[in-house]
């Protein structure tokens, strides 16, 4: 279908401005949950924030709308933290999400690229197909919870639903899409996630694997004006849902002093002695935000009598 130019611009310009937001929804019956979300201003920041290239950024952006959509699984006041590590260029991919919407990231190499492959961002050449996904859950509890599964794809979507079915034993689906275009700028990102639980309709679960498998790509359905409901709705037809939720979301880094002072304080003894040796003050950076935080002379010998 051609959509004409002045509608296109409308749509492009309203994407753009659209607030970042995760709805969730369940089928009527409760054996399917669907959330969806767009994710580009937070993509856009966080990526003009670690200047990644633009393959490094949409393998970032792509790891950063998953990390919502499965932090939006858990309870209040419950967070995880995702490091996909994979042999690609760009190194570890690390990012976290909290309960409320709030998400960040980084990637060790930020600058690392690859050529476009057909029109396309090598993201799996990128992240590498060799490697793990750790998923740690901070849930309020003395320990947090681990999980670990090897990459599959290295296409990240693919690799947390491989996660998600494997690891916590729920058969899930997930989409996840960054538009980057010249010379690095994001203007759609989002993605989607769709988990069956038992006893499964499997007639219902086939009409929505079909309905998955006749859209277009999360990235096209963004650029075109769709919006988290109306993917859901393309997603759950016919199949009565409702919705649970619709959340905002947005970058926010955790980082504080008193948190980067415990870093210090994590050093130990003789490793602050002896940096005090040739130094008067220690410049911590916050590897999410980069944020720095200066530690003088005086603090640092604080720090030593507390310990």
């Amino acid at each position: 279908m051609e959509i004409n130019p002045l509608v296109q611009s409308t749509l492009f310009c309203y994407q753009k401005i659209m607030q970042d937001y995760l709805l969730r929804v369940m089928t009527d019956d409760g054996r399917l949950l669907g959330l969806a979300a767009v994710t580009t201003q937070l993509v856009n920041q966080i990526g003009n924030i670690h200047h990644t290239s633009p393959t490094a950024t949409a393998a970032l952006g792509r790891a950063l709308t998953g990390a919502a959509l499965m932090a939006a699984l858990l309870k209040r006041g419950q967070s995880l933290a995702i490091t996909i590590a994979g042999d690609g260029p760009v190194g570890k991919i690390l990012v976290e999400a909290d309960r409320d919407g709030a998400v960040r990231g980084m990637v060790t190499h930020p600058a690392a690229d690859l050529p476009p492959q057909d029109g396309k961002l090598q993201v799996s050449g990128i992240v590498g197909k060799n490697g793990i996904v750790t998923v740690i859950k901070d849930l309020g509890r003395k320990e947090n919870y681990t999980g670990v599964v090897s990459l599959v794809k290295g296409e990240i979507a693919e690799d947390l639903a491989y996660y998600l079915t494997k690891s916590e034993q729920i058969p899930s689906a997930m989409s996840l899409g960054v538009y980057v275009e010249p010379p690095c700028h994001v203007t759609a990102a989002g993605g989607f996630l769709v988990q069956s639980f038992p006893p499964s309709d499997d007639k219902v679960v086939a009409t929505i694997e079909e309905n998955i498998k006749s859209m277009e790509p999360i990235t096209t359905l963004l650029r075109q004006g769709e919006t988290p409901e109306s993917i859901l709705r393309q997603i759950f037809t016919p199949t009565p849902y409702h919705v649970l939720e619709k959340m905002n979301l947005r970058f926010a880094c955790s980082c504080s002093r008193a948190r980067l002072r415990r870093v210090v304080i994590s050093l130990g003894r003789e490793e602050i002695r002896r940096y005090l040796e040739t130094e008067d003050s220690m410049e911590i950076l916050c590897h999410y935000c980069l944020k720095k935080y200066l530690f003088s002379r005086r603090e640092l010998e604080d720090i030593l009598s507390e310990i």
